[in-house]
């Protein structure tokens, strides 16, 4: 076990900032208006990645301007840890409500895509018409990806980052910022 996973307080002191809040507000305001511009005669399903997604998908929400019907799925890699295990553990699957929608995956990050392309191939298998991905970050790997996301807020560097929803040793998601473990 490290040190930092059972001190919140040491987490956050190790850490850098990346984007600060106002620089996050702007980005999913402008991620709002990316899938307005999009989906807004469409109806969709959106459907929150928890529980990382939870903060993206409360800040975007508000922001979009057409009639949505709202639902979520839980998968993980990561189970409080900060690199990710092979198996994807589902808590919640996608449901029979996908079958002919257009469905809005909203995630807080698009880190290696393992578990945003199996949300996807799962809406998909249930017969959605299409999947629209949206994400607040994209890490930035240098490598490809099993998905590509149709929406991304802002990209951070390949470090293990917190904040705005996403975790470090299962603390931190409620940070208004975004902040990397320094290594």
């Amino acid at each position: 076990m490290s040190v930092l996973q059972g001190n919140p307080g040491l987490i956050l002191q190790q850490s850098i900032l990346i984007h600060d809040e106002q620089h996050v507000a702007q980005a999913v305001a402008r991620v709002a208006q990316e899938v307005i511009a999009l989906l807004k005669e469409e109806k969709p399903l959106v459907l929150c990645v928890m529980g990382g997604g939870v903060v993206f998908t409360g800040q975007l929400l508000p922001q979009l301007t057409f009639p949505l019907e709202f639902g979520y799925v839980q998968a993980s890699r990561y189970h409080n840890r900060t690199h990710g295990d092979a198996q994807l553990v589902w808590k919640v699957k996608p449901g029979e409500e996908v079958r002919g929608r257009t469905v809005l995956v909203l995630d807080d990050i698009l880190d290696e895509g393992v578990t945003l392309a199996e949300i996807k191939a799962q809406c998909l298998a249930l017969g959605a018409k299409r999947v629209v991905v949206a994400v607040l970050v994209e890490k930035a790997l240098g490598r490809d990806k099993p998905i590509k996301a149709d929406f991304v807020g802002l990209e951070v560097p390949d470090q293990y980052v917190f904040g705005c929803g996403m975790d470090a040793y299962g603390w931190w998601r409620n940070l208004p910022a975004i902040y990397a473990l320094q290594d």
